[in-house]
This record gives structure tokens, C-alpha cells and sequence, in this order.
């Protein structure tokens, strides 16, 4: 392995969408020639613009970049050359400091990262603000959201225009924000009962 970006670094972690519908439709050799290609792709951006693979499972990667600018340009590489293919992926950046030890990134920087790109779709990129901050392209702010296991909702972006259905964060639910405590919290459990009986989720 290359050795790891330290001091200020920006996460991308990518996720084939829909890949086991994908498997179905193009059969086992089909979808095993497309998943290659697909990584053939990504690792030649990758390394094109600077990223280190830290990890891949499946489908997914996730890759190291010391600079914001060029893991932007691995992403737009990477959507290109997908363009025309059946695999779309859907990809989130963040930047932040987190400790690198010899196994990899430890930090909540990581997790914020694969969290972001999570709450994304096939074919669409999103950012942090911390990673936008640092770029001079211009993005379309899709407001703030709560993502799991953070307490706190964070301004998150979008690259390009494109439409996506709405992004698949704890803030996008039905129900009311939770509460610190159910005590004398009785009009709130009642919403939530009722959404929960009427079928809402």
C-alpha cells in the first residue's frame, strides 16, 4: 500500500447501487465483467489524481486524497468514464484530520465520510462543508441533515444539477425529531404513535 495522506485529507467512499438487481439482470459473467471494468476505472482516477485505496469490500472503495481538488477530479473522471455503462455509483466526499495508524484512519472524519456518501444515490456525488469549502466549483446546497450516529444535522452538497430522489438521511423521515427525554413528552409520543399505526415510516 501507498503510504496514507496525513495532516488534512479528504475521504471519498463510493457504493455500486442496486447490485444485486444488477447481478440479476446482467447475469453472473455479465455483471462480473461490468463490476471489473467498473474497478478498473475508479482505481485509474484514483491514482491519476493522487488517491490511495484504503479499503475496498465488495463493490465498494474507500480512498484517500491529500487535496479536495483532486479527489474532485478522480470523481469526475470516474462519472465519465461510467457514463455510458449500466453501474452507476453514488459517491461522498469529506475532508477533516483524522489519525492515521498502520492499519488505516481512525476518527469521526471516516465515519462522517461513508455516512455522507450512504445517504446518496446512483450517480450522485455529495460533499460535506468541509470539503466545498476548500473547492472552488459550484454546488447545489441541499441543506442540513442528521446522519447516523451524529447528533448534530450538517449542511451537505450536491455536484451538477441533476435531480435525485430525496437523500436517505434521518432527517428525511416522517416522524419528529427525537426527543432528550420522553418525560413530559406526552404530545410527542402521541405523534409518533400515530404515525407508526397509520403505517408511516
Amino acid at each position: 500500500m501507498r503510504r496514507l495522506p496525513s495532516g488534512k485529507v479528504t475521504f471519498l467512499f463510493t457504493d455500486i447501487e442496486g447490485s444485486t438487481k444488477l447481478l440479476h439482470e446482467l447475469g453472473a459473467e455479465g455483471y462480473a465483467d461490468a463490476l471489473a471494468e467498473h474497478r478498473r476505472v475508479l482505481r485509474d482516477a484514483f491514482e491519476a489524481h493522487g488517491g490511495v485505496e484504503v479499503d475496498t469490500q465488495g463493490d465498494a472503495f474507500f480512498v484517500a486524497f491529500p487535496t479536495a481538488t483532486g479527489a474532485l477530479a478522480a470523481v469526475r473522471e470516474s462519472l465519465a468514464a461510467l457514463a455510458s455503462g449500466p453501474i452507476r455509483v453514488r459517491m461522498g466526499l469529506h475532508t477533516g484530520t483524522p489519525h492515521v495508524t498502520s492499519d488505516g484512519y481512525v476518527g469521526a472524519d471516516v465515519h462522517r465520510a461513508a455516512r455522507i456518501a450512504a445517504a446518496g444515490h446512483g450517480g450522485q456525488v455529495l460533499l460535506s462543508q468541509e470539503t466545498r469549502e476548500l473547492l472552488e466549483d459550484a454546488f447545489v446546497d441541499l441543506g442540513e441533515h442528521r446522519l447516523k450516529d451524529f447528533a448534530a444535522a450538517v449542511p451537505i452538497f450536491q455536484l451538477g444539477a441533476e435531480a435525485f430522489p430525496p437523500l436517505k438521511t434521518i432527517s428525511n423521515t416522517n416522524l419528529p425529531r427525537p426527543a432528550s427525554s420522553f418525560v413530559g413528552r406526552e404530545t410527542e409520543i402521541g405523534e409518533i404513535t400515530a404515525l407508526l399505526r397509520d403505517g408511516v415510516r
